[in-house]
């Protein structure tokens, strides 16, 4: 780092540019790929490029020099400068000033080497940026297989991982196909796509513990966004009968594999839909989205085990799936006493002050079952206590018309028949109240702008959610800190 920082100073103080504002860049690396797919080894052209990229290979004695160039997309072409066409003196300041890492810009004719590697044979050269940090090598195994970087690097710099690793550049190009996939899909439904507020006054439309600001012009605390859930029920109010938006989430939680505390979130709510249209739609958008991401419903995970998304899902509903497993009926009738008796046997422990039905039931099925559902897997009826946004079931007392979508052992996305009714909504909130002034601090609070909302009548609704960041786990078999650009990281001292 001192020796390119001193190079830097000195290009300065002689009067040359380190990071010109432009180069004349007249082609990219993929245009002179593209137009030139064939060269035999030792064949000419007569096409003169300008083409600029990052340096990554880099052979700088004798009287030719090589370098290898790569663009954003991971395109590669070879820079040739020769003593015959850049003459000495800039021959003698290319081996001075150019390092591994820098930014390069040649002009001259493509050829092919005699090894049959397309090239440009420069007859100039300009730095269009000095790297003052210096790259992993990308040929230190002898080949051009990328570096190994620990999980640490590829995490807290990014950018780094993004110039050596082409799996991480992919799995960029992949979440933009995917995110364009879901918004299209949409708009061919004629949902229309809406945004709401990340800054809330009372934290909703979620159970988990939010991140607490302060406003200081109003001088009040405001929480950011867990969900836009209420957000979008009051839209769908208001005669947004069909409505969809992709935001950001913030959840003051823990952060594994499988959670990050800020995360992207698809929400979509249609009027006179039910969990049962929910559920076709979202199957839809996720065999849709792996068409166009992967180019098929078929997964190919790192380690080469394949599973397919296409096809009907299977369903299954939690009590009696519970049931099963235990050998033992259980239903919204068994007492918290006999279901902490299971719990644990199997070692499954909860927070004292939040056991209730609801959550020991829950409980049980994911680690009984949920771990284990591979296959995509719709689960329905849940305990009325932990959905309480969610209208009572139709026909099966003491549940609720929800369901999670399974994918691979990790819950993929949500949905349910809307609770309309004002007032049964006022008394669920209430009983959230209760248990938060219990000290369970994912519980909800009484909205009275939401109920406000509910009291001018929301028609019969379908709602569904679905991390953006998690179905590219599914589709890629990436940990989650993989699909996300920039993750947060703990700062190092």
């Amino acid at each position: 780092m001192l020796v390119r920082r001193s190079k830097r100073d000195r290009l300065l103080a002689e009067g040359h540019q380190a990071y010109p504002v432009s180069v004349p860049r007249t082609h990219t690396i993929a245009q002179v790929r593209a137009a030139h797919p064939d060269l035999e080894a030792g064949q000419e052209t007569e096409d003169v490029v300008g083409v600029a990229g990052r340096v990554v290979f880099l052979r700088n004695t004798g009287k030719l020099c090589f370098a290898t160039l790569q663009d954003g997309e991971g395109n590669r072409l070879q820079a040739m400068l020769s003593l015959a066409n850049v003459g000495e003196e800039r021959l003698a300041a290319f081996k001075a000033d150019i390092d591994l890492g820098d930014h390069l810009f040649v002009h001259g004719t493509v050829i092919s080497s005699r090894r049959g590697e397309l090239s440009v044979m420069a007859d100039a050269w300009q730095l269009a940026a000095k790297s003052l940090r210096p790259l992993p090598n990308l040929y230190a195994k002898g080949d051009e297989e990328a570096p190994e970087l620990s999980e640490e690097v590829r995490v807290r710099q990014r950018y780094v991982d993004l110039i050596v690793r082409p799996a991480a550049r992919d799995m960029v190009r992949r979440r933009a196909d995917v995110v364009r996939s879901l918004r299209e899909n949409f708009h061919r439904r004629d949902f229309i796509e809406v945004e709401t507020p990340m800054l809330q006054t009372q934290a909703g439309g979620a159970a988990a513990r939010p991140f607490i600001t302060h406003m200081n012009a109003f001088d009040i605390d405001l929480y950011l966004r867990i969900a836009p859930e209420l957000f979008l029920k009051e839209a769908a109010v208001g005669g947004l009968e069909r409505v969809f938006e992709i935001n950001r989430n913030f959840r003051n939680e823990g952060a594994d594999s499988s959670h990050s505390p800020e995360f992207a979130m698809l929400e979509a709510y249609e009027a006179y839909g039910t969990y049962d249209t929910m559920a076709a739609l979202t199957q839809n958008l996720v065999q849709t989205a792996a068409q166009d991401a992967l180019g098929s419903t078929v997964v190919t995970l790192p380690g080469g085990e394949e599973y397919d998304l296409g096809g009907e899902w299977a369903q299954v509903s939690m009590y009696p799936a519970v049931s099963e497993k235990l050998g033992v009926e259980i239903t919204p009738d068994t007492s918290v006493a006999e279901l902490q008796a299971f719990a644990d046997r199997f070692e499954i422990s909860l927070d004292p002050k939040n056991i209730t039905h609801g959550k020991l039931v829950e409980s049980l099925f994911e680690h009984l079952i949920g771990d284990h559902l591979y296959a995509p897997t719709f689960v329905r009826d849940f305990p009325v206590e932990t959905s309480p946004l969610t209208r009572d079931h139709r026909s099966i007392r003491g549940v609720v018309e929800k369901w999670d979508l399974y994918v691979r052992g990790f819950e993929l996305a949500t949905a349910y028949s809307e609770l309309v009714d004002p007032v049964i909504q006022r008394q669920r909130f209430e009983a959230q109240a209760l248990l938060a002034a219990a000290g369970d601090e994912e519980a909800m609070r009484v909205d009275e702008d939401f109920l406000t909302a509910m009291e001018y009548a929301l028609p019969p609704t379908g709602g569904m959610g679905m991390g953006i960041d998690r179905l590219l786990m599914a589709l890629t078999g990436a940990g989650i800190r993989e699909t996300i650009l920039f993750p947060l990281v703990k700062p190092q001292i």
